[in-house]
């Protein structure tokens, strides 16, 4: 079993002190020795005296919290799903507050960058190079950001809705612009092949160096997405969860 910081230390004082007597008792120890150790005790000391007093284990919620902090998530949830993101951050900065140490107040702190991105400024598109004729940019009214990489199971499951999802919505003011870091096993080959077989048109760029984009955008997973319209973030969430309600309501106004 590990021995705790202070029992070391007392372990070290009193072995020090044991080796201090025994040298000056033998007669055999030299003046700067004596004061080496000394020296040495007198750290450990002082060290033991500005020691925090007990445990540093990190504090658990009781089942009370728990269950408080759950409510909230579910209400949280049920905000985000209705896009009633004023609700959502007020109740993220609830769960904060009270419950930080249970689970769901866990799971809402992980939560709380993509949540207060809505309604920031969105920042402009960049990219390292397009894989695309067009470059992309802001230039429709509502413009679907989403954020993938080739090797992502559930990026091949969304990204080939991704055409079918322009073509419906096109003609309202509607645009949609990939970024894809190219990591792991991809390689520049293997987007553009994804791109020809699933006869992406839509502007699809690798992104600089760092994830600026990524970082900007609050991308901590993928598939990702963001709506950005009138240079703002309106919406941010997982691609399935763009619904035709939730596009219509966009789009509208």
């Amino acid at each position: 079993m590990p021995v705790a910081p202070i029992a070391r230390s007392a372990t070290l004082f009193a072995l020090a002190g044991g080796l201090l007597l025994s040298l000056s008792l033998a007669g055999c120890a030299l003046k700067s020795d004596v004061d080496a150790l000394s020296e040495r005790i007198a750290k450990i000391e002082e060290a033991q005296k500005n020691a925090p007093k007990g445990g540093s284990a990190a504090p658990t919620a009781s089942t009370e919290e728990e269950a408080g902090a759950t409510k909230l998530m579910e209400a949280i949830q049920a905000a985000i799903k209705a896009n009633d993101y004023p609700t959502a951050k007020a109740k993220l900065a609830e769960i904060s507050q009270k419950y930080a140490t249970t689970r769901a107040g866990k799971a809402a702190a992980r939560m709380a960058p993509e949540v207060n991105l809505v309604g920031a400024d969105a920042k402009p598109i960049e990219a390292q190079k397009w894989y695309t004729k067009d470059e992309g940019s802001f230039k429709d009214r509502v413009t679907l950001v989403v954020f993938w990489e080739v090797w992502c199971p559930h990026c091949k499951d969304e990204m080939p809705k991704m055409p079918a999802l322009l073509a419906k919505y096109k003609s309202q003011g509607f645009g949609i612009i990939g970024l894809t870091k190219v990591t792991k096993s991809a390689t520049d080959a293997s987007v553009e092949k994804f791109i020809a077989e699933h006869k992406i048109s839509f502007p699809m760029g690798k992104e600089i160096e760092g994830g600026t984009m990524s970082k900007a955008y609050s991308v901590s997973g993928i598939p990702a997405a963001a709506l950005v319209k009138d240079g703002k973030v309106i919406w941010r969430g997982h691609p399935a969860r763009l619904t035709d309600d939730l596009l219509a309501q966009m789009l509208a106004g």
